[in-house]
């Protein structure tokens, strides 16, 4: 139809042929023969427009008007966030309002506060330390709380913690803050007035410190607690770590050192975890289970000579002999108490030719009466129960190996598998000096409303009173004299543990109580693995104590 009306005939077109068709460059325009797009083709891509159009108006309907409300709500949640309000964390103090936990603005994240904790060394154990609060790379918290790991914070978190509050935050599109509204207040954490006396236990690790590394121990532990509440006043531990190093998180050296060092154990809370040899601090309570049961009189006398010796059961030709630490003659009941006669308590705990002993089975009891190799309090106080050798035990241990009259011997003067913690023997001195209550320690200040927990013991008070005079003469003239001091009336025990078939190391241990008219208060001081020939122990220890009370006018020393 084109070519009937076209005028003009291109020369191309009439000597184009067969013969010049090879020489001619086809990929020239003016070499192109086009034809015109067809009617079929343009109706079909008319069709294909036109069907998508209808797509886009259905699509369109069906979001501005079928869906449109939802939608409508689906655009307004994606610009409102919910955001947590974070609560202040209970702050600690000490019995005299003494902070030793608190809070502080956080520079890098004003979410919440930080952590602060007392510079002063020796509570670390007692009140432990934090995981903050931690985002993910989008911003979001995973962990939306702070975790106590250890101590106070640990065990009391759920007071500590408080409730986060929650408010929404609504945003624009380009991520701004429209408005805020909050829907939940947060409750903020409840602030614990410990019942401990920071100046005192400061002092305390200070001197436990000073002493293991002027002679030696490789550790050491210290507490006191009032007989009359069971209020604890000190509870420290050496060596320790640092609670802000370890809540902070930012000095990796340090904690990765704190973490390895398994020679020093900075973990291990010594006075309740840490189990150890007691050795002749048990002796007061072979002394009550005897009175009690009326195997000896307190007045009766036996003769130390520095040893006893028993014939072996299946030879008699051959003895054994049970060394004394030195021979003290003739001793009663207080005496033995006073000079700590390993003698007098073999006889006594498991017998002697003429005078009748205990017995293991009986021994157990009693020790048990009084704590030892019993479960703990729980709580803050949660630690291992210890161990108190009997037949089952060393069945157990030493399979084969029948129960001899010198493990009896040994269990009576506190050796042999003996293992108690400090804390048990706390407890355990405390009720001497109160009478017979074995406390329930509470680490928290008596506001004089709580009675006073504890387990009355099945003793005779004169009984203790017959104790009381012996340990009273143990600091007069017996193994702790050095605590006669002239400004106070001290009762104490001394204990030196044997440690290993070499024996070349030595726990060294003091308990008791003051004033000793009128005891208001008990002490424990625990000396770790140190030099046997060394001539300073734990005693050493509550010396500077005393006297450092004495020349501060401390409150404890008042009658």
């Amino acid at each position: 139809m084109n070519r009937k009306r076209r005028v003009q005939i291109d020369p191309d077109e009439i000597f184009l042929d067969a013969e010049n068709l090879p020489a001619f460059d086809v990929h020239q325009f003016e070499g192109r023969i086009e034809k015109p797009i067809s009617l079929a083709s343009i109706i079909v891509l008319s069709s294909v427009f036109g069907l998508l159009a209808l797509v886009l108006v259905a699509k369109d309907w069906s979001l501005q008007v079928k869906n449109g409300d939802s939608f409508a709500q689906m655009s307004e949640n994606n610009m409102v966030r919910q955001t947590l309000i974070f609560s202040e964390r209970g702050a600690i103090a000490d019995r005299n309002g003494v902070k030793l936990a608190w809070n502080a603005s956080n520079p890098n994240d004003p979410d919440f506060s930080l952590r602060k904790y007392a510079s002063q060394d020796g509570f670390a154990h007692l009140l432990g330390y934090l995981k903050y609060p931690a985002k993910d790379k989008s911003g979001f918290y995973y962990r939306d709380q702070f975790e106590g790991v250890a101590g106070i914070e640990k065990v009391f978190d759920s007071e500590l913690q408080g409730e986060h509050g929650l408010k929404i935050v609504s945003v624009d599109a380009f991520g701004k803050t429209d408005s805020e509204s909050v829907i939940r207040q947060p409750r903020d954490g409840q602030n614990l007035t410990l019942s401990i006396d920071s100046v005192f236990q400061g002092k305390l690790y200070d001197e436990i410190k000073a002493l293991a590394e002027r002679v030696g121990f490789s550790g050491g532990a210290g507490a006191m607690i009032d007989v009359r509440t069971g209020e604890i006043l000190a509870l420290t531990s050496y060596p320790e770590y640092s609670s802000q190093v370890m809540t902070d998180g930012t000095n990796s050296r340090l904690i990765s050192q704190y973490l390895t060092d398994n020679k020093n154990k900075p973990f291990l809370n010594r006075i309740i975890s840490g189990l150890y040899t007691p050795g002749s601090i048990v002796k007061p309570y072979v002394a009550l289970a005897a009175l009690t049961e009326k195997t000896i009189d307190p007045a009766t006398q036996i003769l130390s000579t520095g040893s006893i010796s028993v014939p072996n059961p299946y030879d008699p030709t051959r003895k054994t002999t049970f060394m004394d630490w030195k021979a003290h003659g003739l001793v009663d009941m207080r005496t033995a108490i006073a000079v700590s006669s390993n003698v007098y308590f073999y006889e006594v705990g498991g017998g002697f030719e003429g005078q009748e002993g205990l017995g293991i089975d009986r021994l157990n009891k009693y020790f048990s009466l009084f704590g030892l190799g019993r479960s703990s309090d729980g709580g803050i106080f949660d630690g291992p129960t210890g161990t108190v050798p009997s037949p089952a035990w060393k069945d157990k241990v030493f399979p084969g190996d029948p129960w001899r009259i010198g493990d009896t011997y040994f269990t009576s003067i506190g050796q042999y598998g003996f293992q108690v913690t400090p804390l048990q023997m706390l407890k355990a001195v405390a009720s001497i000096a109160n009478s017979g209550t074995l406390l329930h320690p509470t680490i928290l200040k008596d506001d004089g409303l709580t009675p006073i927990e504890g387990d009355r013991l099945p003793i005779d008070p004169a009984n203790f009173q017959i104790v009381r005079e012996g340990m009273r003469k143990g600091a007069l003239i017996g193994s702790a004299s050095g605590l006669n001091v002239p400004y106070v009336q001290i009762a104490a025990k001394t204990g030196t543990a044997e440690l290993g078939v070499s024996k070349a190391y030595v726990n060294s241990w003091v308990n008791g109580f003051f004033p000793y008219q009128n005891p208001k208060y008990a002490f424990i001081v625990m000396m770790e693995r140190g030099p046997r020939g060394n001539l300073f122990g734990a005693t050493s220890v509550m010396r500077q104590m005393f006297d450092w009370m004495h020349s501060n006018n401390s409150p404890y020393l008042a009658e």
